[in-house]
């Protein structure tokens, strides 16, 4: 009995002992050693998260409405011809810049040119009969007069008079539409503009009634964008309009590219489309290197006016369930959430209308690493510059 207890004995120091060495081990590592006070696991669960930062300052904005549009051309006339006839020769090249009334294709005239001679022919039948009818009329009238002829012989007269002179006017009008219709084997441009694929060759029979036609005519300058904005801004379109009637409006090669383009809006729908909830506007640009094509979607960025206000970086503003928000850098070095009320931006710009002050540190970069009261460290510092 008394072996037994001393080795229990024994085994209860042992482990006496070792519930110290662990204890002092954990305290080392909690605390550390000398005289750091801070607690290393507090120091390891929070480092400081290295940011760049951007300052807020005032300045102004151009009020830029932005939507995606479809380039449009002013007119598009298919090339027909308005008599049936065989195409005797094309004076055009595919694709070809013309303008208007320059030649473009040519019909078999001969035709035509027969029926002209026929209306004339007959028109100048007619006139001698009317020539020789009005030389009767005056003699019976002077008989009439000597009371050597009836009244009823005067009238017949005068009625065959009033016949051919009717007839007259109806050869004229043929020979007017048989001019007409020669005039016609000329097909000529109606409009400044460039030819696409023509769609019938040299030998073909041409018929008025083809649905197809001969070519498309396109007007290419200037061109025309359509796009559309949400109902939401008419009211603030309307008041820029009232301000200046033709407002400037860019094109960009991409959602946050240069400018390719620049030109006026035009005209404003005068309804709103109920399934969409927007309003179609078209704005007008020159067009002269026709870098414009029609169909082709681009990026239209709408000037409404300036606003003035507190400007940052647009990346700096994010986005949550509360709302918009940037992290503030306070004077502690940590970042604090702050929300704000957003204006307009310029795609690189944004004006804060409220929750901000000029002079104000906030987090451009690392914000995906931050939360409310993170410590910071500034590891650049991006120059602020106010739009214009």
């Amino acid at each position: 009995m008394g072996v037994v207890s001393t080795q229990r004995g024994a085994l209860r120091r042992s482990f006496l002992w070792l519930l110290v060495i662990l204890g002092a081990a954990a305290a080392w590592f909690f605390w550390g050693s000398g005289s750091d006070t801070v607690p290393r696991v507090a120091r390891m669960a929070a480092p400081s998260t290295p940011v760049a930062v951007a300052q807020a300052q005032e300045g102004h904005i151009q009020r830029l409405l932005r939507a995606p549009g479809t380039v449009t051309a002013p007119a598009v006339v298919t090339i027909r011809s308005r008599v049936d006839g065989t195409l005797l020769a094309l004076h055009v090249e595919d694709g070809q810049y013309v303008h208007a009334n320059d030649l473009l294709a040519t019909l078999d005239p001969e035709p035509f040119r027969i029926r002209l001679e026929q209306a004339l022919g007959q028109q100048t039948s007619r006139g001698a009969q009317l020539d020789i009818a009005r030389r009767d009329l005056a003699r019976y009238e002077a008989l009439y007069r000597q009371d050597s002829v009836a009244r009823q012989q005067l009238e017949a007269a005068r009625a065959e008079v009033l016949q051919l002179e009717g007839q007259a006017r109806s050869d004229q009008a043929a020979v007017d539409e048989a001019r007409l219709q020669l005039g016609y084997t000329e097909i000529r441009a109606p409009l400044e503009g460039r030819l696409g694929l023509h769609l019938v060759d040299v030998g073909n029979l041409v018929r008025a009634s083809d649905p197809d036609g001969l070519v498309v005519l396109t007007q290419s300058r200037p061109m025309d964008v359509l796009f559309a904005i949400p109902q939401t801004r008419l009211s603030e379109l309307r008041q820029a309009r009232s301000r200046q009637a033709d407002l400037p409006v860019h094109l960009y090669s991409g959602p946050a590219g240069a400018i390719r383009a620049q030109g006026r809006l035009l005209a404003v729908d005068n309804q709103i489309d109920v399934a969409t909830g927007t309003v179609l506007l078209k704005a007008r640009f020159d067009n002269a290197d026709e870098s414009l094509f029609p169909n082709e979607f681009v990026q239209v960025g709408l000037e409404l006016g300036i606003q003035d206000g507190v400007v940052i970086p647009l990346r700096a503003v994010q986005r949550g369930a509360r709302g918009e928000y940037v992290y503030r850098v306070t004077g502690d070095d940590k970042a604090q959430t702050v929300t704000v009320t957003t204006g307009v931006d310029d795609g690189r710009l944004v004006v804060i209308e409220s929750g901000l002050q000029a002079g104000d540190v906030v987090v451009v970069e690392g914000v995906d690493r931050l939360r409310d009261g993170s410590p910071v460290e500034i590891v650049t510092e991006a120059g602020q510059e106010p739009a214009s």
